[in-house]
């Protein structure tokens, strides 16, 4: 399964698009369970910033024609950051025949937990950023080797930090004068998605191949 996380830009933001795969990788044998346990990887297989000044319809023909490339049509689902101007492009896409399983409208919110109404899931930063920061801890999160726009991604990565503000609010993001956030926004969306659509993952829920 693919999960494709698009963090959208404004002027002189870049709208990033990130493409996130799941694989099930064999973890060693229980002899107890009589199976090869499973565990799950992401994979980060594809990157890109969409040039500034791009139009947003320009943007959206360019995220559907992400979902319905070969290798991801009916295989993926799409998260979206519908913050601020994201929710004229979520309507724009919805509109559109997209190539994935699932449409995620996310509005990134400063609030303590993740919720769903009216079409959209409100979507805490700091959880996004921490299952991010986690993954990446236990080396359940990869970026594929010779990868367009890797190391931009590994130094907005290495330039994230966390903020307390007086109301003792967390905020994350990359204050360095500069800097770009969106890469790695995109990369947590796609993330999340995959933990959407598996809510175990990452629970310690152990998995199994039958033996064979």
């Amino acid at each position: 399964m693919f999960y494709v996380g698009v963090d959208l830009g404004q002027a002189r933001d870049f709208t990033a698009v990130a493409v996130v795969e799941k694989a099930e990788l064999r973890d060693g044998w229980d002899p107890v369970a009589y199976g090869w346990r499973k565990r799950v990887r992401l994979l980060v297989r594809f990157l890109e910033r969409v040039p500034l000044g791009t139009t947003y319809p320009d943007v959206v023909e360019r995220v559907v024609g992400v979902t319905r490339a070969a290798e991801l049509t009916g295989r993926c689902d799409l998260a979206v950051d519908a913050t601020g101007v994201g929710r004229p492009v979520v309507d724009l896409l919805e509109g559109r025949r997209l190539g994935c399983r699932r449409f995620l409208p996310a509005v990134i919110t400063g609030g303590e937990r993740e919720s769903y109404s009216e079409g959209y899931y409100r979507l805490p930063k700091r959880d996004l950023m921490t299952w991010m920061q986690v993954l990446l801890q236990r080396g359940d999160l990869q970026i594929a080797a010779r990868l367009a726009f890797r190391e931009e991604l590994v130094e907005e990565m290495r330039l994230m930090e966390t903020r307390t503000t007086k109301a003792g609010r967390e905020q994350f993001g990359a204050w360095r004068e500069g800097a770009h956030d969106d890469l790695v926004f995109a990369v947590a969306l796609g993330c999340w998605a995959a933990r959407h659509a598996d809510p175990g993952m990452g629970s310690g829920r152990q998995r199994y191949w039958q033996a064979l």
